[in-house]
C-alpha cells in the first residue's frame, strides 16, 4: 500500500524555467556569451546547477557561473516560479486523504523550500531534500533519507517526476515511477524510458491515490 509520494520540483510541481533562463543568461553575459532560450534551458537542467553551468560555461567557468547565477537567481526565483497546473489542489486533497508528502530535488533546498513557501503549498511538505544535504539524483540517497523520516519503507512509497533522472532515482532506490510530461523531458522521452505510469495531467494521482484507510493515513497539517 502506497501511503508516502515523493515529488520532483521544476517541471513536476512548478514551472521556474523563465527564472532559470534568466539567471543562466546572466551567468553567459557575465562572460560576453550569447543569450539562451527557454526552450534550450528547459532541455539542459535537472542535473543540479554545477552541471547546468558546466555546459553552459564550460568546466573552468562553473564557480564564477554559479555565483552569479545565483546572485540573479535569489532576486527573481520567486516572481520568477509559478504552480503548475492542478498542483495546489490536487496536494491539498492528497495530504486530506492521508498520504505524507515529501521533495526530493537536485535544487538547493534552500532554494526549494523558500519558492514552495511562498507558494503556499510548503507546509504539505514536512521533508525536502536538496543537493545540499544529500547527493543529487540519481543517487537514491534523497530517497532513503525522506522515508527514513517520515517512518516508511520503500515499498509504501512512490516518486513522481518529469525527467529520465527522476526515474532512474526511483529505479535505483527500489521504487515506483509516476511520469508527468509538464517539464523538460517530452511525453514520448518519458514513454521510451518506461515509467510504472504515465500521466496524462497532473491531477490524475487523485484517481491512482484514493483515501487511505484511516489506521493507515498520515494526519494531515
Amino acid at each position: 500500500m502506497i501511503r508516502c509520494i515523493l515529488f520532483d520540483l521544476d517541471g513536476t510541481l512548478v514551472d521556474s524555467y523563465d527564472a532559470i533562463t534568466e539567471s543562466l543568461n546572466a551567468a553567459r553575459s557575465a562572460f560576453g556569451e550569447s543569450a539562451y532560450t527557454r526552450q534550450e534551458v528547459t532541455k539542459m537542467v535537472g542535473h543540479g546547477l554545477e552541471n547546468l553551468m558546466e555546459k553552459a560555461l564550460g568546466p573552468d567557468r562553473v564557480a564564477e557561473g554559479v555565483r552569479v547565477f545565483r546572485d540573479r537567481y535569489r532576486e527573481i526565483s520567486l516572481p520568477g516560479t509559478r504552480l503548475l497546473a492542478g498542483v495546489e489542489a490536487t496536494l491539498k486533497t492528497l495530504q486530506a486523504r492521508g498520504y505524507a508528502l515529501a521533495v526530493i530535488t537536485n535544487k538547493p533546498s534552500t532554494f526549494s523550500r523558500r519558492i514552495l513557501d511562498h507558494l503556499g503549498v510548503g507546509h504539505h511538505f514536512p521533508v525536502l531534500y536538496g543537493p545540499d544535504l544529500a547527493p543529487a539524483k540519481p543517487d537514491p540517497e534523497m530517497v532513503s533519507r525522506s522515508l527514513s523520516d517520515l517512518g516508511f519503507s520503500p515499498d509504501e512509497a512512490v516518486l513522481v517526476g518529469d525527467m529520465r533522472v527522476d526515474l532512474d532515482t526511483a529505479r535505483n532506490a527500489g521504487i515506483p515511477f509516476y511520469a508527468v510530461a509538464t517539464g523538460s523531458d517530452s511525453r514520448e522521452d518519458l514513454a521510451a524510458a518506461g515509467p510504472d505510469r504515465l500521466l496524462d495531467r497532473f491531477e490524475d494521482l487523485l484517481s491512482l491515490f484514493p483515501p487511505l484507510p484511516a489506521e493507515n493515513s498520515v494526519p494531515s497539517s
